[in-house]
């Protein structure tokens, strides 16, 4: 585990000092339009959420420990914490916001501390700076526009197209052996740019095309999920699972039809069934009592519909468990790994034939006492220099036809694709 105080790694001195101060809402209209190019961070749906930029600290964890390491990193900053709060609002006062790596290994995971964080919730608004020592409220403005990505071009990852399928193949073989029940599959996609890409300007694409998923960036990772791995608020939990999937013609009458279709399908009602049971009862020890809605509904994405379940419970542990323990209690769900578990992770390590990084981790924000939202690092990509990397996942069960898994991992790749265009 290593921490610092500053982008440049020096140490940290002194407890953080925070300080939140209502903002004119008016001045918040457009969250992703404030953010200027220093370390930015991004948690937004329906304009509404946190953004933030600078380091006033951060932790960066790896292994089996990542998350533990991270969650004791943040009791100690939150214990030393100087806070004064003026709006007492879900997201004021000390936030952190984290980008968790799938597996145990490789990968690396990160905890952050914004400079700046400005919010907004309704008609409440409102801006958190910190620092150490004295600290002043900055000016709340609008950034500078970024520059669009110029001659963006496109190539297979780890497998290509006739690689992947086959890979499919082997996973449902042996599904049907009996050596599982389910295993998420993903593959990525290479983008390069002529230079450096800005991330603020997909992050905007993402947040005005896809307003009702999370979009978020942290430290690189970023995207625009539909799924809520859990949220933390004032005692109650909450868990978005999402699991089927079929891709949108654009014909409204059509899409209809699919939808039903959908919903009707043995397939993907048996893949969901996998995921919302084992969210359930990663939830269960932690809730005095649940919410399972017996029955998915249909969420419409402009890209593709998915099969959901919003599953809720009352925590009657927040005093000692926060928002990222109980993501790491989820971790992996069935709806990005597998079920049982133990066996998808280790099939997905030996065939998958990529390194996932913190793609499919959670991924999101948590305040002092450990409320917070973690969403699933899903449509999302990591973006180094002048080269993004899309990646794209399927639920694979017994009956999945690998050109259908090939063309729903291709509709997963639109919304990154679709914002790194002009």
């Amino acid at each position: 585990m290593t921490t610092s105080a500053t982008p440049e790694g020096h140490a940290s001195t002194g407890p953080l000092v925070a300080r939140t101060v209502p903002l004119d809402a008016d001045l918040a209209e457009s969250l992703v339009g404030l953010l200027p190019t220093q370390s930015p961070v991004t948690w937004l749906r329906r304009g509404e959420g946190l953004v933030g930029w600078g380091v006033a600290a951060e932790v960066r964890t790896s292994g089996a420990t990542r998350f533990a390491d991270a969650t004791k990193w943040w009791a100690e900053t939150t214990a030393r914490a100087v806070v004064r709060d003026e709006v007492v609002e879900p997201g004021t006062g000390l936030v952190s916001f984290g980008s968790f790596a799938f597996a145990d290994e490789p990968g690396s995971s990160v905890l952050v501390v914004p400079e700046i964080v400005v919010g907004r919730r309704g008609d409440t608004a409102w801006v958190t700076t910190v620092g150490r020592g004295a600290i002043a409220t900055p000016s709340v403005a609008p950034a500078d526009e970024p520059l669009p990505p110029s001659q963006v071009s496109f190539a297979d990852g780890a497998l290509d197209s006739e690689r992947w399928m086959s890979v499919v193949a082997d996973a449902v073989a042996r599904i049907n052996a009996g050596d599982l029940e389910k295993v998420v599959l993903a593959r990525d996609l290479i983008a390069t740019a002529e230079s450096p890409i800005d991330v603020r300007w997909p992050l905007r694409r993402l947040a005005e095309t896809y307003p009702m998923c999370w979009t978020f960036h942290v430290d690189g990772m970023f995207g625009a999920t539909p799924e809520m791995l859990v949220r933390r608020e004032r005692g109650l939990v909450t868990s978005r699972v999402l699991a089927g999937t079929i891709r949108r013609t654009g014909d409204d009458d059509r899409d209809l039809a699919l939808a039903a279709t959908l919903a009707r399908s043995s397939k993907d009602l048996e893949e969901h069934e996998y995921a919302v049971r084992s969210v359930a009862d990663a939830l269960e020890p932690h809730c005095s009592s649940m919410n399972v809605p017996e029955a998915p509904f249909v969420l419409h994405l402009p890209n593709v519909m998915h099969l959901a379940t919003d599953v809720a419970g009352v925590v009657h542990d927040a005093a000692t468990v926060s928002s990222l323990q109980l993501a790491e209690a989820l971790h992996p769900s069935a709806a990005v790994g597998g079920t049982p578990t133990t066996v998808a992770t280790e099939l997905i390590h030996e065939i998958e034939g990529m390194e996932r990084g913190r793609y499919a981790g959670p991924v999101g924000w948590m305040d002092a006492t450990g409320d917070g939202e973690w969403g699933i690092a899903l449509r999302s990509a990591t973006l180094e220099g002048a080269t993004v990397r899309l990646f794209a996942g399927c639920g694979i069960v017994a009956d999945s036809d690998p050109e259908a898994e090939l063309a729903e991992a291709q509709a997963k790749f639109v919304p990154v694709r679709d914002a790194l265009s002009e």
